[in-house]
């Protein structure tokens, strides 16, 4: 007979922040609505990454893309920044704000800027 539990057992479910999405949210200080901004899932979605669920080959390689954007921008803004910094209206991006950017699907754009800031050379 298999082992029943207890109805005051509270189930285990992992931290929001032990898992890699978590993670990644956590060190940019996001919301949960505007990480399902920068990744492109829905906030169920997100929930469910967060609780630990199985991620599809599509979302796996947008948190791959988002990590390595979030290291390459750490070496060119102080990452306790980087939340604040895609929020904010960058003129660099014709006004647009970096979360805006990556919506657009254009993430080379934060790739360039990076590549121009490490090289020292005026865009």
């Amino acid at each position: 007979m298999p082992a029943t539990r207890s109805p005051r057992q509270p189930i285990a479910l992992k931290s929001p922040s032990a898992t890699p999405v978590g993670v990644l949210r956590t060190r940019l200080g996001l919301t949960q609505a505007e990480c399902v901004r920068l990744l492109g899932v829905s906030v169920r979605t997100l929930a469910a990454l967060e609780a630990g669920g199985p991620a599809s080959a599509s979302v796996v390689r947008s948190l791959v893309e988002l990590a390595r954007l979030v290291e390459s921008l750490s070496e060119v803004i102080q990452p306790t920044a980087l939340g604040t910094w895609f929020q904010s209206p960058n003129p660099a991006f014709d006004g647009l704000k970096p979360l805006e950017v990556v919506e657009r699907g254009e993430t080379d754009r934060l790739f360039e800027m990076v590549y121009f800031l490490r090289s020292g050379v005026p865009s």
